[in-house]
């Protein structure tokens, strides 16, 4: 199949268009257009989380590294990301500062006392 994408620069107004191809195995009957597409966005949705992990709380660059603790950094990150989200934030490096320096914000938002 080809993917087209378009971006826009949010600060340069500039539109990027970029072609990409992709094979499948899977039967026709699993890949229509529309569930291929489907495929495709939730690929991405899930890579941009791993984005906002990495970028926002340098994920690939913790120290935890073994037995359980890795896996439960990332539920903690997915649920403080999620909770942000929630809080009606699109942008979690900006919530992260906001809440880092207001902790009684974080704290209200869970309806926790201080």
């Amino acid at each position: 199949m080809e993917i087209k994408r378009r971006r826009t620069h949010r600060k340069t107004g500039k539109v990027e268009t970029k072609t990409v191809y992709a094979i499948t195995s899977l039967p026709p009957e699993q890949a229509s257009p529309a569930q291929l597409a489907e495929l495709v966005q939730n690929h991405w949705s899930v890579e941009a989380l791993h984005h906002v992990r990495d970028v926002t709380f340098g994920e690939d660059a913790s120290r935890v590294r073994t037995g359980t603790a890795p896996r439960a950094m990332a539920t903690l990150r997915n649920l403080a990301i999620g909770l942000m989200r929630q809080a009606g934030w699109t942008n979690i490096a900006a919530a992260t500062d906001h809440y880092r320096s207001r902790p009684q914000h974080a704290t209200a938002m869970l309806r926790l006392t201080t």
